[in-house]
Order: structure tokens, then sequence, then C-alpha cells
């Protein structure tokens, strides 16, 4: 798979809950920096970092700008959700990506943490 469809994919595994499928397009040793949880190194903490989406049946994240080159992509996003005590979550951010071989070998995002503050 080219780099834009892997990250089309990306958003498609997410949007429709296989979140299997999901790690699947992430290299056994991805680097993750993560705008909450700091950096995530390798499929395993990556499998648990993402628990919570998982537990979640309303995140959704929206794909709104694609811009690729080569090996590289930068996606704008809106993701709307709610959180563990059913608060709205609406926010809108960047991801970036690494695709090599197929798989997502480097990932990053960029966002409001406000959101995810409790009051």
């Amino acid at each position: 798979m080219d780099t834009r469809t892997v990250v089309e994919h990306y958003f498609q595994c997410i949007n429709s809950g296989r979140w299997d499928d999901y790690l699947r397009l992430f290299d056994d040793n991805i680097v993750m920096d993560e705008q909450v949880l700091g950096r995530v190194e390798g499929i395993e903490a990556m499998s648990k970092a993402i628990e919570p989406l998982r537990a979640n049946p309303n995140f959704r994240n929206y794909p709104q700008t694609f811009v690729v080159e080569g090996i590289r992509a930068m996606v704008r996003w809106h993701i709307i959700s709610t959180d563990s005590h059913n608060k709205t979550l609406d926010l809108k951010g960047v991801n970036y990506y690494e695709v090599v071989g197929g798989k997502i070998v480097y990932f990053a995002n960029f966002h409001d943490t406000l959101p995810f503050h409790t009051d």
C-alpha cells in the first residue's frame, strides 16, 4: 500500500471500530509521539494506548485535508466523541505519519489538550 492508502485506511478503521485492522497498519517497532500520552514505542504499547478508544463506541475521527509527499503524510482532522463522563469532545488537530513498506513506522499528533481536562 502506498502512503495515502495506508493513511486513508487509518481513518476507515477508526471510524468503523476495526481496531485490530487499525493496529495492523503499524510497524511492530512503531514510535508514536502522542499529545496526551507522550512517547509510545512498539506495537504492544500502541495496543494498550488505544484501549480507551476501543472502549468508546462514539469515537470518530474525520479527516479534513490530506497532504502526502513520498513516505510522509499530514492530515488535518476533526474528532467528535464523548469522554468517560459522557462529556462531548469536539476537537481539531493534525496527524503526521511516516510510512515505509506499507506500514506506519512513525506517528505524531498535535491538538488542543484542553478538552481532555476534567473540571
